[in-house]
Order: structure tokens, then sequence, then C-alpha cells
């Protein structure tokens, strides 16, 4: 399988194409100029537009309406849609689907002003993005929603490597339950992930009576400096592409 550290971050090509075994990963930053911003509201549904109307602060208002506004933007470039005619439908844990055929597999997440976008035709997934913030209470934090396996671990490693090891198992236990579809249904500290860092990211153990059986392969991503990324992919054997999104 191919990794965005082996075929790193691109400019997309002009004949953006999604190949069966393929999945997609988007990065983009979610500043933008306020013309783009406005544009990108434009294509949002009302029920979108409701709830950027609800963000108290300006620049989480921002953020909230250019994901989307990408969102839309690409998933239309695949589909040969226009973004204002894509509908969403959520399932009863918020992860949303689009409503009509032909559909596309897709996930979204967003942390300290960069969004992560995964694109499949037919595999589920999940993604998710954080900053890694040093001055977090990790441990405090590990103690609620990690196993007992995985503080060990944390526990065990140099202070250096605690804030990276932390995100990266906390992106990659986020990004399991977000393809699962079944969000914090699932409790974080029913199953283990591989999170040292420099170690491949992996589930490595399952508990409970909610566990899915299914092939998951997990994969790390790094699409800035200080932040850690996860993908994790139904199956195996699947292509994977970075493309860096900008406005130009």
């Amino acid at each position: 399988m191919q990794h965005c550290k082996d075929n790193p971050w691109q400019s997309p090509p002009a004949d953006l194409k999604l190949a069966q075994d393929e999945v997609h990963v988007w990065c983009m930053a979610l500043d933008q100029d306020p013309a783009l911003v406005e544009q990108f509201q434009q294509t949002l549904s009302s029920d979108e537009q409701e709830r950027a109307a609800k963000f108290y602060f300006p620049k989480d208002r921002q953020h909230f309406i250019v994901a989307r506004g990408l969102l839309r933007l690409l998933l239309g470039r695949y589909l040969d849609q226009a973004p204002t005619q894509l509908r969403f439908v959520y399932n009863a844990y918020g992860k949303p689907s689009l409503e009509a055929p032909p559909s596309l597999h897709f996930n979204l997440s967003h942390s300290k002003g960069l969004a992560l976008l995964g694109v499949s035709s037919d595999r589920e997934l999940g993604i998710d993005l954080e900053y890694i913030r040093t001055d977090f209470p990790f441990e405090q934090v590990a103690k609620s929603v990690f196993s007992v396996s995985e503080q060990n671990i944390l526990r065990s490693l140099p202070d250096a490597l605690k804030p990276e090891a932390f995100f990266n198992a906390w992106t990659r236990k986020e990004a399991y339950i977000k393809a699962l579809g079944q969000g914090l249904s699932i409790p974080l500290d029913q199953f283990d992930v591989a999170f040292v860092p420099g170690e491949p990211a992996a589930l490595r153990d399952v508990r409970g009576t909610w566990a899915n059986g299914n092939n998951w392969t997990f994969q790390h991503l790094t699409p800035a400096p200080n932040y850690a990324g996860a993908i994790v992919v139904a199956g195996s054997g699947w292509q994977l592409k970075c493309w860096r999104w900008s406005n130009g």
C-alpha cells in the first residue's frame, strides 16, 4: 500500500479521477479570503447555514463554512455535480453520507485551521486530525479514554514523546469509531491501537459485544508539522493518494 510519506502531498491533476481501490485524502487550509468564504457560504444548505450561525467566534464560523464548502466542492468534482446539488443525510450517530447515488464514502475532520477529507468510491472510512498541544493534560485524559494497557505504554515513554504519542492514539481511535459510524457509543477504552511514534498505525485488540469483525487498515497522516492525523479504511489492498487543495 502506498503511504503519503512515500507519495507526499501534491497538487491534484486537472483530470481528477477516483479509481475503485484508491482512497484520496485532501489537506485543506481553512483560513481563506473573505470573498471565498462568502462564495462557499452560498453553496451551503439551509441547515448548514443554521449550524454556521450558531458558532460564537467568527473564526470558528468561518472554518466551518470553508470546511463544508470545500467538502461540497470536492465531492461535486468527483461526481460531476454542482456543490449546491448535493444532499446529505445523517445516521443516528451524526455520520453524514450522500442522499442519492452515485454515492461516495467520505469523512471530514479539522483542527486549528487545517482540515482533512478522506474519499473512497467503495470503502467505508473514518478520518481524524488533531493539533499536537504540548500543554494538553494528556496523561489525565488518557486515564478516562485509554485502556489500562495503553495508559501503561504512554507512561513508559520519554516525556518528549508523550504528546505525539497521545495524539497518535487519539486520532486513530477517533478515526476508527468514525469509520464504524457509531461515534462515541463505542467506548474508547474497549479497543487498543498502536501509537508509539515511529510505530505503524494498527488496531491491536478489540473487546466488547459491539466489536466489528471487518478487516480495517489504519494509516498515520502528517499533513503539516505539529499535527497528527489518521485514516481508517475498510479492507486492505487500497492505494492512498494525498492531495493539497489550494485556491489557485
